[in-house]
C-alpha cells in the first residue's frame, strides 16, 4: 500500500544525543527539529563537531546505546526510529533509508569482493534469487558508471579507486530502491574533479528515483551543487535553515555570515591572510545557557549569554536562531 505523499520522509523533532564518557557527559546535540520531503535533498553545513553526523547517524539509530542517551524523535516515512527493536531496524536499513560512509574502505568487508556484499545485501531484504540479485548488482554499477562493471563486481575494495569506490558505496546504498538516501561527508577524500563528478551523480539519482537525500557537508560549494535546502549546524543546535540560495544570499545568523565570509574564493589573494572565525566552538560538555555562538559574535550583548534563543521566520521557509536579528540583516 502507498505511503501518503504529505508524510515527510524523514520528520526530526526534539532530537537530544548526549555521549556519556569517563568524564562529563558530551552533548553532541541540543533539540534539533528537520523535516525533509520525498524528493528534497537538505544539506547539513557547519564546522566538525556541531552535530552533523551524529544528527545523520540518529536518523538510523547508529549509536552504541550502551553509550548513548537519545532522546526526542525521529520519523522515517512515519515509522518512529527510536523505539524500533532490532529486527524492525534491520529490516528499515537499507531497505526504506540508506547511507553513504564518508570512507567506503572503510564501510565494504575487505573480505568480501564488493559485488558479493551488494548481492547479499539484496538478498537480504528482496525476496530474489542469487541470479537475480547479481543482475541487479551488475544494473547498478552500470547506473553509477563504474567502467568495467562486470568485471568490477569481482573486485575487492581496496582493488578500487577512491572515486571508483565511492561509487560502488552509492551502489550499495541504492540496492534495495530505499526512500531516504543519507550521506556522510560523501566527497571529502576525493580530488576536485571526482567529487563534482559524485555531486553530479547524486543530484541524477535524486531526481530520476525520487530521492530524499540529507547530507552532512562543510563545504559550502558543495550544498550549492546539490541541496535545496540548507541546514546550518553550531554547538549541536540548527541555527540557521533555508532555501540554499536564500541563505547563501541573504544570511541571518552571524555564525552563517561569518561562515560563509570565511570561505576562500576562486579570485582569493593567495598573499592576503585567510579570513577565519575568531575564537574557538565551546566545549559541548559545558555548553553555556544562552547563545553558543555569543563568544565569538560580534553583534553579541549581554542578553545573548544567558538567553537561549529560539527561531525566528524571516522569510519564507528561512529561519533563524538570533536575537540579535535586525541587526544581521
Amino acid at each position: 500500500m502507498p505511503e501518503p505523499t504529505d508524510i515527510p520522509a524523514v520528520e526530526i523533532r526534539g532530537l537530544t544525543v548526549r555521549f556519556l564518557t569517563g568524564g562529563a557527559p558530551i552533548d553532541a546535540v541540543n533539540g534539533v527539529d528537520l523535516s525533509v520531503r520525498r524528493g528534497e535533498v537538505v544539506a547539513l553545513i557547519g564546522e566538525s563537531g556541531s552535530g552533523k553526523s551524529v544528527t545523520l547517524r540518529s536518523v538510523m539509530a547508529l549509536h552504541a546505546a550502551a553509550r548513548t542517551r537519545i532522546g526526542g524523535s525521529v520519523k522515517v516515512a512515519g515509522r518512529e526510529v527510536l523505539t524500533m527493536a532490532r529486527r524492525e531496524l534491520a529490516d528499515l536499513r537499507g531497505a526504506t533509508v540508506s547511507m553513504i560512509f564518508q570512507e567506503p574502505l572503510l564501510a565494504f568487508d575487505p573480505v568480501y569482493t564488493v559485488g558479493e556484499q551488494i548481492i547479499e545485501t539484496i538478498l537480504r531484504h528482496e525476496k530474489v534469487g542469487r541470479e537475480a540479485a547479481r543482475a541487479r548488482a551488475l544494473a547498478l554499477f552500470e547506473r553509477v558508471r563504474i567502467p568495467s562493471p562486470e568485471r568490477r563486481l569481482q573486485n575487492y575494495p581496496h582493488e578500487m579507486s577512491g572515486g571508483m569506490r565511492q561509487r560502488a558505496m552509492i551502489a550499495l546504498a541504492l540496492a534495495c530502491n530505499p526512500h531516504v538516501l543519507l550521506a556522510d561527508e560523501p566527497t571529502t577524500a576525493l580530488d576536485a574533479t571526482v567529487q563534482i563528478q559524485i555531486l553530479l551523480l547524486l543530484r541524477e539519482l535524486q531526481r530520476d528515483l525520487g530521492l530524499a537525500i540529507v547530507f552532512v557537508t562543510h563545504d559550502i560549494g558543495a550544498a550549492v551543487e546539490v541541496a535545496d535546502r540548507v541546514a546550518v549546524m553550531y554547538a549541536g543546535r540548527i541555527v540557521e535553515t533555508g532555501p540554499v540560495r536564500e541563505v547563501l544570499r541573504a544570511p541571518r545568523h552571524p555564525y552563517t555570515v561569518a561562515l560563509l565570509g570565511s570561505r576562500v574564493h576562486g579570485g582569493f589573494d593567495p598573499d592576503a591572510r585567510l579570513p577565519v572565525i575568531p575564537g574557538s566552538p565551546p566545549d559541548c560538555a559545558a555548553l553555556p545557557p544562552g547563545c553558543a555562538f555569543a563568544e565569538r559574535c560580534s553583534q553579541a550583548q549581554a542578553e545573548c549569554r544567558t538567553r537561549q534563543p529560539e527561531p525566528v521566520s524571516v522569510g519564507p521557509q528561512h529561519q533563524a536562531r538570533c536575537l540579535r536579528i535586525s541587526a544581521v540583516a
